[in-house]
């Protein structure tokens, strides 16, 4: 068989351009229920079972929407991660994180067919304790996208930098929360897998209540006492 050249992967792997694509309405959708107990969630949530669902900035409640799940502790390039899964609309994305008080690390992704390796891992949160306006973080990984069968695609090189903007308090249609507001900025050698310059907003024991892909928190299946409703 055939296997697909680099060009007709990569469109693949741009989570943005499959944002963009038509989205059916649907009736009655709503957020998604309550179910994991306060005391189970993390500063960045990572519980097996925790999910939430987001809409494009714009888009009618009505709209079906991407939900996003925390699959549990796994192994991704030897290294024990927290695996998420974006589903919905034709997305099926995943990232394989480690998460802690020290951060949180992106150490790849993939899609059907289609791996995305980091090398090191991508910084992609700082430290808990570390928040506040002003801060900034930067670095630089190798990027290696390889098939299902570990067949090296092509590698470069990605560069990322971050700002906290601010902190300030947010309403989407997931409720109110008070977030920390970042700008982060990537460039890469391989043909550009993520966004040039987003804006994204996280809260603490919540997530991110607005992802780089330009992605509102309509629900989410657990509440907390702090960081929103």
């Amino acid at each position: 068989m055939r296997r697909p050249s680099l060009p007709a992967l990569l469109p693949a792997l741009l989570l943005p351009a499959l944002l963009g694509a038509c989205t059916p309405a649907v009736s009655g959708a709503g957020p998604v229920q309550a179910s994991t107990p306060v005391s189970g969630v993390s500063f960045y949530p990572q519980e097996s079972g925790l999910a939430w669902s987001y809409l494009l900035e714009g888009e009618d409640t009505g709209t079906a929407p991407y939900v996003l799940r925390a699959l549990g502790p796994t192994v991704f390039a030897g290294q024990r991660v927290v695996a998420f899964q974006l589903t919905g609309r034709g997305a099926d994305q995943t990232w394989f994180r480690t998460v802690g008080a020290g951060g949180a690390q992106l150490l790849g992704l993939r899609k059907p067919g289609v791996n995305v390796r980091l090398d090191p891992p991508w910084q992609e949160y700082p430290a808990e304790n570390a928040w506040r306006v002003g801060l900034t973080w930067q670095g630089q990984s190798e990027i290696t996208i390889s098939g299902d069968e570990g067949t090296v695609q092509k590698r470069g090189q990605l560069n990322y930098s971050y700002v906290v903007q601010e902190r300030r308090s947010v309403q989407t249609p997931g409720g109110r929360f008070d977030v920390w507001v970042v700008t982060r900025q990537i460039s890469d050698t391989v043909g550009g897998l993520f966004p040039a310059t987003q804006q994204l907003w996280f809260a603490p024991f919540v997530g991110e209540v607005r992802s780089p892909e330009g992605l509102l928190l309509t629900g989410r299946n657990f509440t907390t006492r702090s960081g929103g409703q």
